[in-house]
């Protein structure tokens, strides 16, 4: 059995498992408002004993382990996870994320979605909250940096929400943009990046299994450090894709703009797959530093998920397409 990974296919996050999260973790608070750093000690030692326990079966954890929803390695602690991160609308500092972000708030947050569809769409936060079957999964987290994390996050694939609004057979690519507000993100300034930040991802690649709208991790609300309110994970590629704070999706027939690749199209290709076969022109790619241990290691194609995705891309060069 599976020590530390989890991912129960279909759990809602409602306020009764709030509640008995909040009594097991010594009475911490558990509502969708303000969201609190806690002692890691705290809160990890409880979270991470919670998380093994809905394994049920071995024959659970191989399924899990096959489809990618779960890895064999040690979730990263909460500090970590929310200590040592990028967002640069607060700060370039990675380790004062947490400090710069901590009174961002999230009110009257809406998601819109539209373009080539045949529904638009306008979702609040409690719609997504109530709409949407919350699943647990725990990802690996590759960064272009080369220093990695195991999250256990919370959330709904990509394509349940694309299933809402019927993308039309012209839709080929799906684009997102995060929030632009100087007054609650105030590192929004002059710089490399156009704001808002912009990302996007092949149709195919968005309706994969793996592609997770995540509103939370360790079963607690997202917090601002790590794309509250929203925000978009796909495992196989760099970090740089998955976009934080969204507020706008649409169906786009052309590739579409995305920041880095803007930025620095020499270092930051649009695809952006895990590859260890292919450095970054400042750094190797073939080892990373998990963050909160000391040794370095290997770096897998596709972060590990390459059983699972490699056949989106048959017929292309994966040493061109970084």
């Amino acid at each position: 059995m599976l020590q530390d990974e989890i991912t129960p296919e279909h759990l809602f996050w409602n306020r009764r498992r709030w509640i008995q999260a909040a009594a097991l973790a010594g009475s911490l608070p558990v509502s969708f408002g303000a969201y609190r750093l806690f002692n890691p000690i705290d809160i990890d030692v409880v979270l991470q004993s919670e998380l093994k326990n809905f394994v049920k079966s071995d024959h659970d954890s191989k399924h899990l382990l096959e489809n990618g929803f779960a890895v064999g390695d040690s979730t990263s602690s909460m500090y970590d996870i929310t200590h040592f991160n990028n967002f640069l609308e607060f700060t370039d500092d990675q380790q004062a994320v947490a400090a710069k972000s901590k009174d961002f708030r999230t009110d009257g947050w809406t998601i819109e979605v539209g373009g080539l569809v045949e529904r638009p769409m306008t979702f609040t936060l409690d719609q997504i909250r109530t709409e949407f079957p919350v699943e647990e999964r725990i990802y690996r987290m590759r960064c272009i940096e080369a220093w990695s994390m195991v999250i256990p996050w919370s959330g709904f694939p990509l394509a349940a929400l694309l299933e809402k609004v019927r993308p039309t057979s012209n839709a080929k690519f799906v684009a997102f943009e995060s929030l632009k507000d100087k007054s609650r993100m105030p590192n929004q300034v002059p710089g490399e990046v156009q704001w808002p930040y912009r990302e996007g991802v092949r149709l195919d690649e968005a309706l994969h299994p793996l592609t997770l709208i995540a509103i939370g991790l360790y079963r607690r609300e997202l917090p601002p450090c790590n794309g509250a309110p929203i925000r978009l994970v796909v495992p196989w590629k760099y970090g740089i894709k998955s976009i934080k704070s969204i507020v706008k999706i649409d169906l786009v027939a052309d590739q579409p703009v995305t920041a880095w690749n803007q930025a620095a199209p020499r270092e930051n290709g649009f695809y952006a797959n895990v590859n260890p076969n292919v450095d970054h022109p400042r750094w190797s790619q073939k080892t990373e530093r998990r963050v909160g241990e000391l040794l370095r290691r290997d770096t897998l194609l596709f972060n590990g998920y390459e059983k699972q995705v490699a056949h989106l891309y048959d017929g292309m060069d994966l040493n061109v397409h970084y």
